[in-house]
């Protein structure tokens, strides 16, 4: 069935599937809010504020910089950063001018990074000065044509901008312009921060964000401004007691991530909140935001709650100024929930979704029932639906498990450069996910498990095959296959089964080695288990739901 406004009691008022929403494109709302909220922080960075008035004029800028250096709408841009000021100006800089950010993990190899900048067609890069060097291999490999350089020095007060080159020059390399190479402060302030007229066209595509199936690695999800924009008012409604232009949001989420990018940016940008941006989520550096800033929004997924309650000093903490926990990625425990709940009774907030819808499609109704192990109701104006996992057209009963579907004005329009994958998951008007759930007689979704074999691991999607690739690439493994096995911590953490050449010996150690030279860290497998031979089917092909139950049993 389709569950739509009646079928609600906890969303909020206006709930609608037809809901009007607001024309504007995302460069058009940071306008507004830098008119309604001008000294408002927007973002603060190590104590670094910035204004919604100064955030303004500095996209102004990049614009502007941008298209003196050729770049035109519909142009990818590519983006390597961690959570900086730098990547929300040069995100909201290529909205403005109709251009295509691309933003990517800046912990991501150099075969990863290529594969992407291939893939979306992008010309121009910008990175964080420590991954300069890396940029430059890339420019021979890929079409990157121009590179743009950020120091985390930048946006740094005075005197630790000055400071930390001598004290820390780990964090900070020297970069030499040369043709094709700029420094991103001396570029933009060529530049006069004057309004630039917002060329964001509604159906156009506004990101390209990437994402990952069963097999292979990640697509590129077009997402078009309609999409992004609706997303966040979406999203927004389901926080009715908010407030515009008072919250703040510790931005723990990569803004790389497509939770990230909705969920705190844009999000804030629309809201006139304050994004306080945190590049490295350790839990002892979260505890010092927190106690400096006392954000009203705390957000995290499963393992930074996990790692947080770990930590006394945050057991101990002053925890008044928190109106919401938020997570994502996945449901949180219910021994965590408890815990939280302990320290500060307020609501523990469930959203869930996937790149191809914006990314969120269902939340925890803010000032109606929590049920732990559930990822709340459909976002207004969203219908969803679970259908059977044989044919895909049967609309199974509450309490039936089978495949979730998602219908609404944030659905993508598809995967870049991919028709027949498209043509896969966008079915009559419907976007179909991959992910087994149910509903409830109230309309509440419980994720059961995932029609892909993706692992997610600390909240960050890992594809068995591009692990499985790069094993094989070991000279004395034969075969291989990854599996994502239950992690208290992680939530799920990779495992791979390995299959070595006649004669040959190796050790856990040796292959995790191997594919850490070739993989993101949270990628490469943790567990390592020999075996004689993989379980196959008939034709041949590896049982990898054999090897997950021969390990679920142990």
């Amino acid at each position: 069935m389709v569950f739509e406004k009646n079928g609600y009691g906890n969303r909020p008022a206006d709930a609608t599937r037809d809901r009007a929403f607001e024309k504007l494109t995302m460069p058009e709302f940071l306008t507004r809010t830098a008119r309604r909220f001008p000294d408002r922080p927007a973002l603060v960075f190590m104590d670094k504020k910035i204004s919604y008035r100064t955030l303004e004029g500095l996209v102004n800028r990049f614009s502007r910089a941008l298209t003196a250096i050729g770049v035109k709408a519909g142009d990818k841009v590519a983006m390597l950063l961690p959570n900086m000021p730098q990547l929300v100006i040069a995100n909201y800089a290529a909205f403005r001018i109709g251009a295509v950010p691309v933003p990517m993990n800046p912990l991501f190899t150099l075969h990863e990074l290529a594969h992407q900048l291939n893939d979306s067609d992008a010309s121009v890069l910008i990175a964080l000065d420590l991954r300069l060097p890396l940029a430059m291999e890339l420019k021979g490999k890929t079409r990157i044509r121009t590179i743009i350089a950020c120091h985390v020095t930048d946006y740094l007060p005075f005197p630790g901008n000055r400071l930390l080159p001598y004290f820390h020059p780990n964090l900070y390399l020297k970069v030499t312009p040369e043709e094709g190479i700029y420094e991103f402060l001396p570029l933009i302030g060529r530049y006069p921060d004057t309004p630039v007229e917002n060329a964001a066209c509604w159906e156009e595509v506004g990101a390209l964000l990437y994402t990952g199936g069963t097999t292979g690695v990640g697509k590129g999800v077009m997402l078009t401004h309609e999409n992004i924009s609706c997303n966040c008012q979406q999203l927004r409604a389901s926080f009715p007691d908010a407030e515009e232009g008072r919250e703040s949001i510790l931005a723990v989420f990569p803004f790389f991530h497509s939770a990230g990018w909705t969920g705190m940016q844009n999000l804030s940008i629309i809201s006139g909140w304050t994004d306080i941006l945190v590049p490295r989520p350790d839990p002892q550096v979260i505890i010092e935001i927190l106690k400096k800033h006392k954000p009203t929004l705390l957000p995290g997924v499963p393992t930074v709650f996990i790692g947080l309650l770990g930590e006394e000093a945050f057991r101990k903490m002053d925890l008044s100024s928190v109106k919401a926990f938020l997570a994502g990625a996945a449901p949180l425990p219910l021994k965590v929930i408890e815990r939280l709940k302990v320290l500060k009774n307020c609501p523990v907030i469930n959203v869930y979704g996937l790149t191809e819808i914006g990314p969120m499609g269902t939340a925890t109704p803010w000032g109606g029932a929590e049920k732990p192990g559930t990822v709340g109701v459909p976002l207004v104006g969203t219908d969803l639906k679970i259908v059977d996992l044989e044919t895909g057209t049967r609309e199974l009963s509450t309490g039936e498990p089978g495949e979730i579907c998602f219908q609404g004005p944030q659905v993508m329009k598809g995967y870049y450069k991919r028709p027949g994958e498209t043509a896969t998951v966008l079915r009559d008007g419907w976007l179909y996910t991959g992910d087994i759930g149910f509903l409830d007689a109230d309309g509440y979704l419980t994720i059961v498990d995932r029609k892909k074999e993706m692992i997610v691991a600390g909240g960050f999607n890992v594809y068995p095959r591009e692990v499985d690739d790069v094993l094989l690439t070991h000279p004395k493994v034969l075969e291989a296959c990854t599996i994502g096995v239950p992690d208290e911590y992680r939530g799920e953490t990779v495992k791979s089964y390995i299959v070595l050449r006649a004669g040959q010996k190796a050790d856990s150690e040796e292959i995790i080695a191997h594919c850490r030279g070739k993989l993101a860290a949270y990628k490469a497998p943790r567990i390592i288990e020999f075996i004689d031979d993989l379980p196959k089917s008939a034709v041949g092909k590896v049982l990898r739901r054999e090897l997950k139950a021969r390990s679920e049993n142990r």
